[in-house]
């Protein structure tokens, strides 16, 4: 794997420096043998994957957490990148962005395929990049970019969620005391209760709701965007772009990022993780069942807003329909459910992208020789997961602009991860030929988006610049 030479691959010790074997070793011994009793992985003291990243799972339960990953309420801002970019393009840029996350996400599964038939089930992504690209650097770096896109969509997910309660809040009572982060504090408690749930696996009929929940508000919003489009008092339908090259370049590759952002996903090997061995060709079942969701819920969304409102779409669909002066363009129940819906959405999201942090304190504080639900493992594992959400959301509350800053960690987090990484893993682990098709496409896809990644945060930096007038600690409003 590091390298070609067909040996078994060890990965370095990053702690060490000494070569040591996959952590996920055990896990893969566990599968071979068929011991379901845990004394395998007990005996390695991995807890992480014996407790959080248990392999019971089928394939249409990783299509369930892939789809909880990628389809959230974020769809609602694929009108916003379509209106940096036009029909023509911005059509063509979201198919383009579609194609080739899924293709990316199939070569990375079938990287852990490969490393799976040689014995090596790797159930994390920093430890399979490291292995297959044979660095430790790498192993750091991915932990880094990983955490913080796990980290940041947590905090955003929260704010975000805190937002929703604050709009229902404000329609029931316009005159009420309370404040944005009095919501924020309602959402951590009732995020830190959910996030007492054992392990990855335990969360898929959570994330088939979640699944459940973005069809719904998908149709409604888009529902309601059709109809303020053929209202009589309609709002003018403007298509056109930025007057100036400059500001057309600059908006083109922020819906670029903002496109990477939404396709992104970053957890797909701890996804592929909670598939019950052996997981070869069940993670491209998964991919289709997720991605036959996001053609549906992605293509409505950004026509039918795009559509109503043209260059005036907001940020957000939602709040288009929200105007701050005049009436509401859709009827109020209508978006009083969409926002319980997505209210709804948004903790499963938390949840899901909150694993990593947990598989990772876990495998540190937990000892896998006792029950998961004994003493020694259940007091640590409230106390360091309601401290992660009690952090992340105090994050939330004290930086309401922080969707502009997870827009600079789409931009170099995700692209990365999810556009540049898998391929280049595929390239070492599977050695294709240097002059196949599938080599030289993914070359081009390395350069392409390397490219795009470094503009696409230099877009999302001038956003956050432009944006910073607005930026107030504890503030009572959420920067779009």
């Amino acid at each position: 794997m590091a390298g070609h030479t067909g040996g078994t691959p060890f990965l370095v010790s990053p702690e060490t420096g000494h070569p040591m074997p996959s952590s996920s070793d055990a896990s893969y011994s566990l599968t071979a043998t068929g011991d379901g009793d845990g004394k395998e992985a007990a005996a390695a003291g991995d807890a992480g994957a014996e407790f959080v990243l248990e392999s019971k799972g089928t394939w249409w339960h990783a299509g369930f957490h892939l789809t909880t990953a990628m389809v959230g309420p974020t769809v609602l801002t694929l009108p916003y990148a379509l209106r940096g970019m036009g029909w023509g393009l911005g059509l063509a840029a979201l198919t383009a962005v579609a194609a080739v996350t899924f293709y990316t996400y199939y070569l990375m599964s079938r990287v852990l395929d490969h490393c799976e038939a040689a014995g090596h089930r790797h159930i994390r992504f920093r430890e399979l990049a490291a292995d297959v690209l044979g660095s430790g650097l790498v192993f750091y770096l991915v932990v880094t970019v990983q955490t913080a896109i796990n980290a940041g969509i947590t905090i955003g997910s929260i704010l975000i969620a805190g937002d929703c309660l604050q709009i229902m809040y404000s329609s029931l009572a316009p005159d009420g005391s309370l404040k944005l982060y009095h919501f924020i504090m309602i959402v951590a408690v009732v995020l830190s209760l959910f996030s007492q749930m054992p392990s990855f696996h335990s969360l898929r009929y959570i994330n088939l709701g979640s699944l459940i929940l973005s069809f719904g508000y998908t149709i409604l919003v888009s529902a309601a965007c059709i109809r303020a489009g053929m209202l009589s008092n309609a709002p003018v339908k403007d298509y056109s772009l930025s007057p100036s090259k400059s500001g057309r370049t600059f908006d083109t590759f922020l819906s670029i990022s903002i496109l990477a952002t939404v396709f992104g996903n970053g957890i797909l090997p701890e996804i592929q993780a909670t598939l019950a061995p052996p997981a070869a060709g069940k993670m491209l079942k998964a991919l289709v069942l997720c991605y036959t969701v996001i053609f549906f819920t992605f293509y409505l969304s950004a026509i039918s807003g795009y559509w109503a409102f043209g260059n005036a779409v907001q940020s957000n669909a939602l709040q288009s329909l929200m105007p701050d002066s005049g009436p509401s363009l859709a009827p109020t129940w209508l978006l009083g459910l969409s926002v319980v819906l997505i209210l709804l959405q948004l903790l499963a999201i938390a949840l899901v992208y909150s694993q990593v942090a947990y598989e990772m304190m876990e495998k540190r504080s937990a000892d896998a020789k006792h029950g998961r639900f004994s003493r020694r493992n259940l007091v640590p594992r409230v106390a360091l997961r309601t401290g992660y959400v009690a952090a992340c959301s105090l994050v939330a509350a004290a930086l309401p602009f922080f969707g502009d800053i997870v827009g600079v960690i789409g931009a170099v987090g995700f692209i990365p991860l999810d556009f540049v990484l898998p391929v280049v893993m595929y390239n070492v682990a599977l050695a294709p030929p240097r002059r196949s098709p599938v080599y030289i496409v993914n070359a081009a896809i390395i350069v392409v988006f390397t490219a795009v990644g470094v503009i696409g945060a230099v877009a999302s930096v001038r956003k956050l610049v432009l944006d910073a007038g607005q930026f107030k600690l504890f503030s009572d409003q959420v920067v779009d």
